[in-house]
């Protein structure tokens, strides 16, 4: 197979996979059968294992030695870290992506959070979980506008750093989903923070973004809890059975 077809199939299986892993559909803990994957996604085995070693580097996915490739497994100490750590990332992206940002950047940050708005205005009366064509219309906007503040940060570092967590605290809050009170549909608190970025307010954009993470952090961090000791719970209710 020529080079560059192999890299697309493995490209494309590679965001098939993460997707299907950050929504849930393959869930957490769960063996990764390279046969089932094959035929689930019609996809040959050497793009397949080129995928999942990418996406083992990005910690959504967990080998052993001989014995084949996992899903990672979910918990609340790891959110705790993810969440401490992405502070620290995009705090420092931010920071540069501000003080360095052009007029370009500043159209593009309004471009994303009027598109981010739209579905945040529709949703917000909403009492119920929107489906599933809605929530990841909405997840990819609100990439698309926390991207677009760090657009001007000129360390890739930083920024695929940045996309690696995003997409652990993503996973986090789809798992969360079933079980949250709290719809997160932050409208307000978007606007602030664009606001303050737009008028070049380092500290108070950073801290806006950081009290944005934190309340989704605490929602989603209850709600996981509360799968987690379901989860827990359900086998010792069989076995007694």
């Amino acid at each position: 197979m020529d080079i560059a077809v192999a890299g697309t199939l493995a490209s494309r299986i590679h965001q098939q996979l993460r997707h299907d892993i950050v929504r849930g559909r393959l869930r957490a803990a769960s063996k990764l059968k390279l046969s089932e994957l094959q035929q689930r996604y019609q996809m040959g085995l050497a793009p397949l294992r080129e995928a999942l070693a990418r996406l083992c580097g990005e910690q959504l996915v967990v080998s052993a030695d001989q014995r084949g490739f996992w899903v990672a497994p979910l918990s609340l100490q790891e959110l705790d870290d993810i969440a401490k750590v992405r502070v620290l990332v995009v705090n420092e992206a931010m920071n540069d992506s501000i003080v360095h940002g052009d007029a370009a950047w500043e159209a593009q940050v309004r471009q994303a959070l009027d598109a981010l708005a739209a579905i945040e205005r529709d949703l917000s009366g909403s009492t119920t979980q929107p489906p599933g064509d809605v929530l990841d219309e909405l997840e990819a906007r609100n990439f698309a506008f926390h991207r677009a503040l760090l657009g001007a940060c000129r360390s890739p570092w930083l920024l695929r750093l940045q996309d690696m967590f995003y997409h652990q605290a993503e996973r986090y809050r789809y798992a969360a989903l079933p079980r949250s009170r709290d719809k997160r549909f932050s409208l307000d608190e978007h606007l602030a923070i664009a606001d303050a970025a737009l008028q070049r307010n380092v500290i108070k954009a950073c801290r806006l973004h950081d009290e944005h993470m934190a309340r989704t952090h605490e929602s989603v961090r209850a709600a996981l809890a509360q799968h987690l000791q379901t989860a827990a719970v359900a086998p010792s209710a069989r076995a007694r059975r």
